[in-house]
């Protein structure tokens, strides 16, 4: 199963890169940040899927403690990176809906570029600071992580070490992670409700509702999850709960977002039917 939604993340992703580059008519703001959101995902994705599935399959199931370093790092750099991209997405859909005019002005390519390595930069930043708070501890309780992949929280609960900085660094940086990131999606996406509220066809509407609902769906499952991961899991404590959780938004989420984002706009199947044609014409010349 693992294996299945791993090849379908890592085909929708590299696809959706692969249609962003070739053709012209998706060479916009909103697929470039696509592009760098199915970037994102195949790298976090990539940084504890594989490792997970070979642990599945084999008898030593073992990581060592400079893989368990970078795993850490690796994943939470991207991880955070796709919050505030999820966050640059809603800003992004917000000017488009509102200044039309402005648009192309206040989404210019220099402003996209400097949006997006923002994301990355906070992501290396939170990363950073996790990844070195963390492994400064001294490990006595054991060296089996109980948890599919190196973490923040089921690494710390292997410190005999006071990890109460450790807990604190992760609510203020999580904590403030989800308040602007979130606070930025709902009110792009009341601006969108008011916007869906004026159209006057029926058909319009539902395309629109269509588009808003899934794209929320996906939002809200992503940050539900991460939310419970790193904040009522301290209160609920949790572990099996924090494996599914880390399921959901490491694995499933990666997966879906080329499904949601990408595939069910326009342009995109436009682009996959001219790319497919030009494709099935070279295999058989003759039609």
């Amino acid at each position: 199963m693992f294996l299945v939604i791993y090849v379908t993340s890592m085909v929708g992703n590299i696809g959706m890169i692969l249609l962003i580059k070739t053709d012209s008519r998706v060479q916009t703001s909103m697929y470039f940040f696509l592009q760098h959101l199915a970037f994102v995902d195949i790298c976090f994705t990539s940084a504890v899927t594989p490792k997970m599935m070979q642990n599945f399959i084999i008898e030593s199931k073992s990581v060592s403690f400079k893989g368990c370093v970078i795993q850490l790092l690796v994943y939470t750099t991207f991880v955070t990176s796709d919050c505030y991209l999820l966050a640059v997405m809603a800003v992004n859909r917000y000017m488009a809906i509102y200044s039309p005019l402005c648009y192309p002005i206040a989404m210019s390519r220099r402003v996209c570029i400097q949006l997006i390595a923002g994301s990355y930069i906070m992501g290396s930043t939170t990363a950073s600071v996790h990844t070195g708070f963390t492994f400064s501890l001294v490990f006595c309780k054991g060296n089996t992580i109980s948890h599919f992949f190196c973490d923040v929280p089921p690494v710390l609960a292997l410190s005999c070490s006071n990890t109460d900085i450790n807990i604190m660094l992760i609510l203020v940086f999580v904590g403030f992670k989800l308040t602007f990131t979130v606070s930025a999606i709902i009110i792009s996406y009341m601006f969108f409700l008011a916007a869906f509220l004026r159209i006057s066809s029926n058909a319009g509407k539902k395309k629109a509702f269509s588009a808003c609902a899934s794209r929320l769906t996906a939002v809200t499952i992503f940050y539900r999850k991460l939310s419970y991961m790193y904040l009522q899991s301290y209160l609920h404590n949790s572990h099996e709960n924090r494996k599914v959780a880390s399921v959901f938004y490491g694995i499933v989420i990666p997966m879906l977002n080329p499904l949601i984002y990408s595939l069910r706009n326009k342009e995109v199947k436009e682009a996959v039917k001219v790319i497919w044609k030009k494709f099935f014409f070279r295999l058989n010349p003759k039609c």
